[in-house]
């Protein structure tokens, strides 16, 4: 890893610990192993106004060697049905992790976008076309009884959630 990546995230992660009480949708963001600040981990956590209610999403970051030029590759290991997010790989589709990334962002603030993409789904660009298709549909009602029993089913164990 190059000296700016490691200054980088050594930034990141201390701004991270010190911002901690400030996330209340974000149980958890550092290093999957201290000493490798390329591969990081998260917990986002449902919001209580939403049909995640009491889920907690594990995230899995990767951060690439020409970050923050590239933005980091994060998908949802928990399961999760939303119209953005693959159902069996956990791909997100976010812009600001694909065409609109820019070095301002930090994993915090994609954590927060995430979290923010959860009760703010856009069916236009679905990677789950069942969810979308209720949203198109405005079957509301449909759709959050799909999502809280997916959250339900994989997200709500206190234990490791499934992969």
């Amino acid at each position: 890893m190059s000296s700016a990546v490691q200054r980088r995230m050594l930034k990141e992660y201390l701004a991270i610990q010190k911002n901690s009480a400030t996330r209340p949708h974000l149980e958890l963001l550092e290093p999957v192993q201290e000493d490798n600040l390329l591969h990081w981990q998260a917990i986002l956590l449902g919001t209580s106004d939403s049909a995640y209610e009491g889920g907690r999403f594990r995230l899995d970051i990767v951060i690439p060697t020409s970050y923050p030029i590239h933005p980091p590759t994060i998908r949802f290991l928990t399961q999760i049905c939303h119209p953005n997010v693959h159902f069996k790989t956990g791909e997100i589709c976010l812009d600001i992790l694909k065409t609109e990334w820019t070095p301002s962002w930090t994993l915090e603030s994609v954590c927060v976008a995430i979290s923010s993409l959860l009760t703010n789904p856009e069916p236009s660009s679905p990677l789950n076309c069942d969810a979308a298709n209720l949203l198109r549909c405005g079957d509301m009602a449909g759709y959050n009884s799909l999502v809280k029993m997916y959250t339900a089913l994989y997200a709500m164990d206190e234990e490791e959630p499934q992969q």
